[in-house]
């Protein structure tokens, strides 16, 4: 593989046609679409600093425009990243079959994705556009038997702690078979994170009652309950569930599921906003704002949704995590934190073999079906 030397001499390597498989290394490896998001290396690079400080034994792969991420990974980042050049970066507006014509093989998310796929790294993180980097991880890692389509799973603060909710935004419209699978990968991923042998797992409804909600979410509590899957399922659950924690997985489909994560980061928000307002409204109130100063940066911490940041595509044969697009340098930190957990856990090989387990009982069901493409 040729060696160049960047903009501001910093060492990068550039990435030829294919791209040779490195051998796995012991320590954990992050390939990174350095140029995904609004604001692409200026964004990921600090971000990239704050998880080398939290994870000193990780590595970075950093694919993009070398002679923008080598001025700010500096000399500080240089014993934890690699710079791995590419001239082509995904637009956020660009269609996925665009971006897949376009940026195939040469682009920062391709190759990002392919480090995965050829072993070069553990996990991928991108915060750039979703359905690109859902079109390029379907095409590279190829999704797992039985799964027609992938998730987002996200990690949802609640009042119990945290929940998973999946699909945020990877498959819009998803059909009765996609959601039962969702179901019973959102489940593997919760014992991974939360250490809890039978997660409860419900359906995101417009009401609890088993007339109410579309086609397509009674047909799955049907199959669910039905199925005799060995997973602890309790039904639906509304959208006021979601803080409560009622569940410890949420599933839904993407378009709901996306309008959900950002009204409930928006309220986030919006009510951080109003409690600063009103402290610092009188003499008294600030008094008593300083008073309780750790408890409002707890509440602040709990409240901050860059906090959460980081969404896993379950389903695949490979670790993707994606990134808010918007997300600002603590954001990414909070995705890469993701990724690493998401390695130790373990939560591909899991769910595979759960995949296997349940697929003869699902089928011993009703067939789900293959779903949509």
């Amino acid at each position: 593989m040729a060696i160049a030397k960047g903009r501001q001499g910093a060492i990068v390597r550039r990435v030829p046609d294919s791209l040779t498989p490195d051998p796995m290394p012991e320590a954990i490896v992050i390939a990174i679409d350095a140029m995904g998001g609004d604001a692409g290396p200026d964004v990921v690079v600090p971000g990239v600093a704050i998880a080398a400080q939290r994870h000193p034994g990780v590595r970075f792969l950093l694919f993009g425009d070398s002679a923008r991420i080598a001025p700010l990974a500096g000399e500080a980042l240089k014993p934890h990243v690699e710079i791995r050049h590419t001239d082509v970066a995904i637009s956020m507006q660009e269609k996925p079959s665009q971006a897949l014509l376009r940026g195939r093989r040469v682009s920062s998310m391709w190759q990002a994705v392919d480090a995965v796929k050829t072993g070069a790294a553990h996990v991928v993180v991108s915060a750039g556009n979703t359905g690109a980097l859902m079109a390029m991880a379907k095409v590279l890692l190829d999704t797992m038997p039985g799964i027609a389509r992938p998730a987002i799973a996200a990690r949802w603060p609640t009042l119990r702690g945290q929940s998973i909710v999946l699909d945020v935004g990877a498959t819009i419209g998803a059909d009765a078979g996609q959601l039962v699978d969702f179901a019973i990968m959102g489940e593997a991923m919760a014992r991974c994170l939360f250490g809890i042998e039978r997660p409860t797992v419900a359906l995101l409804n417009v009401g609890v009652e088993e007339i109410k909600g579309i086609e397509e979410v009674r047909e799955a509590d049907r199959r669910l309950r039905s199925a005799r899957l060995p997973i602890e399922y309790i039904g639906f659950v509304e959208g006021d569930d979601l803080g409560k924690g009622t569940a410890d997985v949420v599933v839904t489909e993407g378009f709901s599921g996306n309008i959900a994560l950002k009204t409930a980061e928006g309220t986030a928000r919006l009510l951080t906003g109003y409690l600063k307002a009103a402290l610092n409204q009188t003499a008294l109130s600030r008094l008593g704002a300083l008073l309780a100063a750790p408890a409002f940066e707890q509440l602040r911490a709990r409240l901050d949704p860059r906090n959460s940041n980081g969404g896993v595509l379950l389903g695949l044969n490979g670790l993707v995590v994606k990134s808010h697009g918007g997300a600002d340098p603590i954001g990414f930190a909070a995705a890469l934190d993701v990724a690493v957990e998401m390695v130790k856990s373990k939560v591909v090989e899991k769910i595979g073999a759960d995949l296997a387990i349940m697929s003869e009982t699902k089928l011993q069901s009703q067939p789900t079906g293959t779903g949509k493409t």
